[in-house]
């Protein structure tokens, strides 16, 4: 099984594929932007709106909690209503959130508007896997998926090398209404130019029956093992690179191990940069050998297991820049590991449950994100910052995550193979 197979009524792809698919990306572009903003702002939003730790981590929480909510709903909005019109909706709240985020005057305000943001947030990525499904080779999809999710990096890189400096340059209010002013763009391209599927190829008709619906969708893609393990994989691999990039990593850096606000800026772009590369790489190594999927999540969650155990343990009272910059490289695969959760939930489900499938496992890593996101902050009120025991949280959740995995492996090996086998004879038995 090193190579998906071609299927009957694949979309073509091509150019005009990509300059659609490209405006979906710019839209989850700008809120990948807008979401990992507060994380180079942590210390700054913490002295504007006078809040300790656990306040400061509860804007994320929110955020993130919201995020995580909206997934299954989200699902069942793009598989009922399409991708231009949740995009759409998706890129106008987040620039709401985002602009209300730069004018608020207390924390409360600020807080609604993080959740605001997150809602906003939540409509993206699910629509942007919808989109490339859509217009794409099935074949296609482990890269398109991965190339997505490098734009998101980008995402995040601007916000560690612009908007960070900007905040410094400019001051809050500024930087962050100025940036919704991308919002505002991306929200009339998608728009204007934003469509769903390409001639030829729409979807059948559904027959959506209100409550019944729903829950059949929920309940049919929950029942697919593939569903199941790609949840579980998302939610191992992603969530100690979304921590420490979100919120936790530049008081870390500055806190905790000594350096400057210049020096933390510089790991945290390191580690957006090997997150670009290594998504290139694992999206062109799956796409051509399907059976390295799980070797590389495996890979991946041991070997942050053990560069998170030997930075937070190391005996000195400040890790050496060596270890730090290892310790951000490794990270680096956290986010291209979880982007294979989705390649065992494609499979599994066929296009009219896509968007739900893919819901369900994008709530793995944001669902641990959000609890070790709280886990940190309390365990850091409570222990007077110490960072060694608060970052300890991660080793739970990646224990619980990896025994999962291991429970679901098996058979979601022996259905993808069953269904591959019935690909390829529909495929023989297809009238010419």
């Amino acid at each position: 099984m090193s190579r998906l197979a071609a299927l009957p009524g694949d979309p073509p792809g091509g150019r005009r594929a990509t300059a659609v698919w490209s405006i979906g990306v710019a839209v989850y572009f700008v809120a990948v932007i807008f979401r990992t903003s507060l994380g180079v702002a942590g210390i700054d939003a913490a002295d504007r709106f006078d809040v300790n730790a656990s306040a400061l981590s509860t804007f994320s929480i929110l955020q993130l909690l919201v995020y995580a909510g909206m997934q299954i709903p989200v699902g069942l909005m793009v598989d009922r209503l399409g991708t231009k019109k949740v995009l759409t909706l998706g890129a106008a709240l987040f620039t709401l959130g985002q602009l209300g985020f730069a004018l608020s005057p207390s924390y409360g305000t600020a807080l609604a508007a993080r959740a605001l943001l997150g809602c906003g947030d939540a409509m993206t990525f699910i629509s942007v896997l919808r989109l490339g499904s859509r217009w794409f080779p099935a074949r296609r999809g482990p890269l398109i998926a991965q190339v997505a999710a490098l734009f998101g990096m980008a995402g995040n890189l601007v916000s560690t090398m612009v908007i960070a400096r900007l905040l410094h340059d400019m001051g809050w209010v500024a930087t962050f209404a100025g940036s919704a002013v991308a919002g505002a763009v991306v929200v009339v391209l998608a728009l204007l130019f934003l469509k769903d599927h390409p001639d030829g190829h729409e979807p059948p008709p559904a027959q959506h029956q209100g409550s019944a619906f729903v829950r059949k969708q929920i309940v049919l893609s929950w029942r697919e093992p593939g569903t199941r393990l790609g949840m579980w994989v998302h939610f191992t691999t992603q969530f100690p690179s979304m921590v420490f990039m979100l919120l936790w990593g530049m008081p870390f850096l500055i806190e905790a191990q000594g350096l400057t606000r210049e020096s933390a800026g510089s790991l945290l772009t390191l580690n957006v940069l090997v997150s670009m590369v290594v998504g290139l790489v694992y999206g062109q190594v799956i796409a051509r050998h399907n059976a390295a999927r799980l070797p590389l999540v495996l890979g991946t969650i041991g070997a942050t297991s053990l560069i998170w155990a030997i930075t937070i343990g190391y005996p000195g009272e400040h890790a050496p820049m060596w270890l730090l910059v290892i310790f951000c490289v490794v990270l680096g695969a956290c986010g291209p590991a979880s982007m294979i959760g989705f390649d065992f939930a494609r499979p599994a489900n066929p296009p009219q449950r896509q968007g739900t499938a893919s819901g369900i496992v994008n709530m793995g890593g944001f669902t641990a994100s959000m609890t070790t996101l709280l886990a940190i902050g309390l365990l850091l009120d409570a222990t007077d910052g110490d960072y060694r025991i608060a970052f300890s949280c991660v080793f739970v959740l990646e224990a619980l995550g990896i025994a999962q995995i291991l429970r679901l492996r098996r058979r979601t090996a022996q259905l993808e193979r069953e269904r591959l086998v019935a690909s390829r004879v529909e495929a023989v038995h297809v009238p010419v």
